[in-house]
């Protein structure tokens, strides 16, 4: 089915505010059989349940930008975070139009590092002769921040390929720049037999760094001060705790948590890992996750004849990906169906280039 001509006259969110839920889920998944193959919902495995039920693709980040691309859909609309559908709309074919059905759902993390800052940093360096060094950025960056990277010879990775790729970036320089997230940094290190006393964490908001010159100089990793909002707040005392509550039972975690909760834990993994291994395991088996609420409740309802919770007590949530709802989705959708695109996301084509060579190099080294 092809969409009206689009008009470009948005219809106004605020008349979505009433509608019952029962109605906003029947009026989604109508305009979804209208448009049939023209479109393709994607949902991120930590969005909330009454989103992802209406999503086609499920999965984290960047398999569902590659699972997109992959399709012949005009319309692609993410629920999940900006920095995603900025990858998504990189990966996209030309006829492809990207839609975030919340401007405002962002990451904090990816936030903690921008384009300016990381320039500047890296000018700071430059500065003091230390050249021997490739950019590293995690996928949860900005589109420019992977472009900054794809630009200077280096390249992306994700939590389950860092290792890899870390290797690699050795290969090519003696030192890693690594942002934005500290914690899979240090953890993905550490994990490859780097000392802590050979990693140094890079301040932004300090005059190099919050460093001296010989520590930079001496070290073989130098981790931007950034850090996920929802996996910095399991700390090593939750293990401690559940494993006094629980005996015997399986502590399971995402290596964006903090060093001593990973150094901790029973098995450390991607969003993918933690969903296999539960997948997986043995029914009776009991499980303390230390991932985002949403995935780990549906993991729970998923599998009832095994004993899964939250790592943490706290309810351990991704509030900016939280903000789309069911009403933004059906306002995108309604929009979408009248003619009207809203809150389409575009990297420009320079952007766009310099992102791409830093992810295809990822994909060359997996």
């Amino acid at each position: 089915m092809q969409v009206a001509t689009l008009k470009r006259v948005a219809r106004p969110f605020e008349a979505y505010f009433n509608i019952s839920q029962p109605e906003l889920s029947e009026r989604i998944e109508a305009i979804r059989r209208e448009l049939g193959q023209e479109l393709v919902i994607l949902g991120h495995h930590y969005q909330r349940d009454d989103v992802i039920c209406h999503s086609d693709l499920r999965g984290d980040s960047f398999k569902l930008s590659e699972m997109a691309s992959r399709r012949s859909a005009q319309y692609i609309v993410f629920c999940g975070v900006h920095f995603m559908a900025e990858s998504a709309d990189i990966l996209s074919k030309p006829h492809q139009k990207v839609i975030l059905p919340d401007l405002a759902a962002g990451c904090s993390m990816a936030d903690m590092a921008t384009i300016e800052q990381v320039e500047a940093a890296w000018d700071e360096l430059e500065d003091l002769g230390i050249r021997s060094i490739l950019p590293i950025t995690y996928m949860n960056s900005t589109a420019a921040v992977k472009a900054f990277c794809g630009e200077r010879g280096g390249a992306v990775c994700t939590s389950s390929n860092a290792k890899g790729i870390f290797d690699w970036a050795w290969g090519q320089k003696e030192k890693i720049f690594f942002f934005p997230d500290q914690h899979l940094g240090r953890n993905t290190a550490y994990a490859k037999g780097v000392s802590l006393d050979d990693m140094v964490v890079w301040d932004p908001y300090q005059e190099l760094g919050g460093n001296s010159v010989q520590a930079l100089e001496k070290a073989k990793i130098i981790l931007w001060k950034g850090h996920c909002s929802v996996h910095g707040r399991f700390q090593g005392h939750h293990v401690d705790e559940v494993r006094k509550e629980h005996k015997g039972i399986n502590v399971l975690v995402h290596p964006e948590c903090k060093w001593e909760v990973v150094e901790k834990a029973d098995y450390v993994g991607s969003t993918e890992y933690i969903i296999k291994a539960i997948a997986n395991s043995e029914p009776g088996s009991k499980w303390a996750v230390g991932t985002e609420v949403n995935l780990v409740n549906r993991l729970k309802n998923e599998y009832p004849d095994r004993f899964v919770r939250l790592l943490s007590p706290d309810l351990c949530m991704c509030s900016t990906m939280f903000r789309i709802a069911p009403e933004n989705l059906l306002w995108a959708l309604d929009n979408l169906k009248a003619g009207s695109i809203v809150n389409q996301i575009t990297v420009s084509k320079t952007v766009a280039h310099w992102a791409r060579a830093a992810l295809d190099r990822m994909l060359a080294v997996q």
